[in-house]
Formats: C-alpha cells, sequence, structure tokens
C-alpha cells in the first residue's frame, strides 16, 4: 500500500474519489461534503491532497481546504474504499496528511468538522481539541460546503452555532496543545447528548 501525496497523474481517480465520498454518506446518513470530479481534481493537481493506492488500485484519500488566505486549513473529503476498511488505512492516510499540512501551512490553524467517532479519535490524538464553531473559520464557503449534508437544517436553525458534527482545531500558536489519550466515553457521550438535543426539538416540532 502507498500512501502519497497527489499530484496530477492521480488526476484519473477523481470520479471513482466522487463516487467512494458519495456512497460512504449514504450508508453512514450523516454527511460528507458532496464535491464533484473537477473540484477534486483540482485538489489532486495542486498537490493538496494525500492518496493511498494499492498498485494502481484507488483505497483512499483525504485532500486540504484553505480558508481565509491561509489563515485556516482543513482535512476534508477522509474516505477509505469499504475492501480496505478496519486495516488502520484512514489513521495512517489521517496522519500523513496532518503532517504534510503541518509543513506546507506551518503557521495555519487546522479544523475540522466531523460526526465520526473514529475520525474523533484521530484528530484528538494528534493534538486537536473541541472547540465551539465560533473558534473555526468565518469563511461562509466552508460553511456553504455543509448543505449537502443531512443535517443541514440543523446548523442553519442554529445560527452556525451547533450542529451533530463536533467543531475541532489544531492552533499549532498554543503552546499547551499535545497529543493526547483518547477517552472514547467522553465522545460517545458529547454525541449522544447532542443527538438527544435535536431530536427533542424535532418533536416539539411536530
Amino acid at each position: 500500500m502507498q500512501i502519497v501525496i497527489a499530484n496530477k497523474s492521480h488526476s484519473k481517480y477523481a470520479q471513482i474519489i466522487c463516487d467512494t465520498i458519495e456512497e460512504s454518506a449514504k450508508q453512514r446518513g450523516t454527511g460528507i461534503a458532496k464535491r464533484s470530479p473537477e473540484y477534486i481534481m483540482k485538489k489532486l493537481e495542486n498537490e493538496n491532497a494525500i492518496i493511498a493506492l494499492d498498485g494502481d488500485k484507488f483505497a483512499g484519500v483525504c485532500y486540504i481546504e484553505i480558508w481565509e488566505e491561509g489563515k485556516f486549513v482543513a482535512h476534508s473529503g477522509l474516505i477509505v474504499v469499504p475492501e480496505y476498511r478496519a486495516q488502520g488505512l484512514a489513521k495512517q492516510i489521517k496522519k500523513r496528511i496532518f503532517e504534510y499540512s503541518r509543513k506546507k501551512f506551518p503557521n495555519a490553524k487546522i479544523i475540522g468538522i466531523t460526526t465520526g467517532l473514529a475520525v474523533m479519535k484521530i484528530n484528538y490524538e494528534l493534538g486537536y481539541k473541541p472547540v465551539t464553531f465560533s473558534e473555526l473559520t468565518v469563511d461562509p464557503t466552508f460553511w456553504n460546503g455543509c448543505q449537502t449534508c443531512v443535517n443541514y437544517d440543523v446548523l442553519t436553525r442554529t445560527n452556525r452555532k451547533m450542529c451533530l458534527c463536533t467543531g475541532m482545531l489544531y492552533d499549532p500558536a498554543d503552546k499547551k496543545m499535545q497529543k493526547h489519550d483518547y477517552d472514547n466515553k467522553v465522545y460517545k457521550r458529547l454525541k449522544n447528548i447532542k443527538e438527544s438535543i435535536f431530536l427533542k426539538k424535532d418533536k416539539n416540532k411536530n
């Protein structure tokens, strides 16, 4: 398995990347922002992605998005093809793109929003901390990317203050940030609290 910085030669994988991301979102019933092949192709050609290949076969990917002229960067579209899951590949890709981002954008804060406990675990181990959405980028394009998520109505009706996703941040200027041991119970509890709040609101509306 090769996990490498993507380049123009990997543009041929753009369509399968989009298809894999979309299928995963449908299976999970939660949001992974939908992207076009052209959008993904640009990430690959600009060397703003990490791709995993089993020979010539696509196995996984994660790409970098840049906000507020480099003040923030985000790792998006982390996906592994079903047959390669449960092998630690997602964690390897995430760690590789984190290290790559730190070198390419050394002063940028690295942000993320996710509903996935596995991604939260990886982020926490890398030194991210949970934050409110107000501590993330104010760039409207970042939040517009949530429009294809099934939970977008939650984000809009809370005036972008919270959603089922958890906001996470790595700040290179914060010397107190360091790698942490992960407590799975904390994130499960956080996820359950969020879901119960929004489910209760939905029931009251009906």
